[in-house]
C-alpha cells in the first residue's frame, strides 16, 4: 500500500512495450526522428492548435528549460509560495534563467489567490529600475495541494499579467489528473486560457520518464532557444525516441486520461473514508490524485502497521497520493486498518 508518490509506481505495460518496439532499428538523433514528429503531430490535434514539442527526462529540467526561454535574467516569475519550482527544485528556475527572481504569492490551497496577485502587481510598477519587472506568472495544475485551476481561473490570473507584459507558464505535471476533474479540454484549459508554455508530464501518470515542453503559437519562435538551453544543459537526450515512443502510446486511445482517471477515483474513496473516520481532515479538496489529512498519531501508526506508507508534509499533515495502479483493494485494506 504505497502512497508515497506516484513517482514511486511502476511504469504502464504499453509504454514499456512502445519502448521496444522503438528499439528495433536505427532513427535519427535528438528528436529528429520518425516516432518524435507523430506525438508533435498528436499533441497538435489533442490541443487543437499549432505548437512545438521539446522532450524531457524530469519536471525539474521541463520546467527550469521552459522558464529560461520566457523570463529574461533580470525578471521576475510570480509562482504559489508552495509551488513545486519554489520549494521543491534547488534554484534550477533561478539558474537556468540566469538570475531571474521568484517572488512567492500566497492563496489558499496552494493557489494563487487574486488578492495576492493584485498586491503584487500594485507593489511591482512596470518601468521601476530598482525592482525586478514580472515577465512571467507560473500556475500549477494540479496545485502542490493537490487542487486543481479551473480555464475560468487560468483565464482569470493570466488576463492580470497580459499588459506587463508577461507570459503565463503552467506546471502541469499532473495535467492529466486536473484535467479529468474539470472535464474540459486540453485547448481549453491552456492556450485558449492565455497559458503560453505547458510543462506537460507523463512521468507521474505511467511512464518510466518522459516529461514534454509545449510552446503554444504565441511563443513557438522561441523553440529554437529552448533546444539551445536544452543542448548547453546537458538535458538533450541523444535517443530521444524512447521519451516520445512513451508518449506516442500514452496519448494513444486516450490512455492518459484513463490512467488519471483511475488514480483520481481511488483518491476520492481514500478521501471519503477518511472523512468518515475521528481524528482524521482532509484539509484540501481533492481535485486529482493527492489528499492531505491530518491524522491523530494513533491512526497514522494503524495505517503504517498495516502496511500502508505514506508521506509526512512539512506542516505535520500526511500526503497519500494514488497512482494508475493502486488497486480497490489496497484503498479498502487501508481504511479497515483504521
Amino acid at each position: 500500500m504505497n502512497f508515497l508518490s506516484d513517482t514511486t509506481a511502476p511504469a504502464h505495460p504499453d509504454l514499456i512495450e512502445a519502448i521496444a518496439a522503438a528499439n528495433r532499428d536505427f532513427a535519427p538523433s535528438y528528436g529528429a526522428d520518425p516516432v518524435s514528429a507523430r506525438v508533435e503531430a498528436q499533441l497538435k490535434a489533442i490541443f487543437e492548435t499549432d505548437l512545438k514539442v521539446l522532450f524531457a527526462v524530469s519536471g525539474t529540467a521541463s520546467n527550469a528549460l521552459a522558464l529560461s526561454v520566457l523570463c529574461p535574467s533580470h525578471g521576475a516569475i510570480l509562482c504559489h509560495d508552495e509551488a513545486h519550482i519554489h520549494r521543491d527544485e534547488r534554484g534550477a528556475p533561478e539558474f537556468f534563467t540566469g538570475g531571474g527572481k521568484l517572488i512567492p504569492l500566497p492563496g489558499d490551497h496552494a493557489k494563487i489567490g487574486m488578492d495576492g496577485l493584485e498586491r503584487a502587481l500594485a507593489e511591482i510598477p512596470e518601468g521601476f529600475v530598482h525592482t525586478s519587472p514580472v515577465r512571467v506568472l507560473s500556475l500549477s495544475n494540479l496545485s502542490e495541494s493537490g487542487t486543481a485551476y479551473t480555464p475560468s481561473e487560468v483565464r482569470e490570473r493570466a488576463g492580470r499579467v497580459k499588459d506587463r507584459p508577461a507570459l503565463v507558464h503552467m506546471d502541469g505535471a499532473r495535467f492529466a489528473n486536473a484535467l479529468v476533474t474539470l472535464g474540459c479540454s486540453p485547448a481549453e484549459l491552456t492556450w485558449k486560457a492565455g497559458v503560453n508554455a505547458l510543462c506537460f508530464g507523463a512521468t507521474k501518470n505511467g511512464a518510466l520518464g518522459a516529461e514534454a515542453v509545449i510552446l503554444f503559437p504565441s511563443v513557438m519562435d522561441r523553440f529554437e532557444e529552448l533546444q539551445a538551453r536544452q543542448k548547453r544543459a546537458g538535458h538533450m537526450a541523444p535517443k530521444m525516441r524512447f521519451m516520445a515512443a512513451q508518449f506516442e502510446a500514452w496519448l494513444r486511445d486516450d490512455l492518459w486520461l484513463d490512467l488519471a482517471r483511475t488514480a483520481n477515483a481511488r483518491a476520492k474513496t481514500l478521501a471519503d473514508g477518511f472523512r468518515c473516520v475521528d481524528g482524521a481532515e482532509v484539509l484540501h479538496p481533492v481535485d486529482g490524485n493527492e489528499i492531505f489529512v491530518r491524522l491523530d498519531e494513533a491512526i497514522a501508526a494503524k495505517m503504517r502497521d498495516a502496511g500502508a506508507q505514506f508521506y509526512q508534509w512539512p506542516d505535520g499533515s500526511a500526503r497519500f497520493v494514488t497512482s494508475w495502479c493502486t488497486t480497490k483493494a489496497e484503498i479498502v485494506a487501508t481504511l479497515a486498518a483504521i
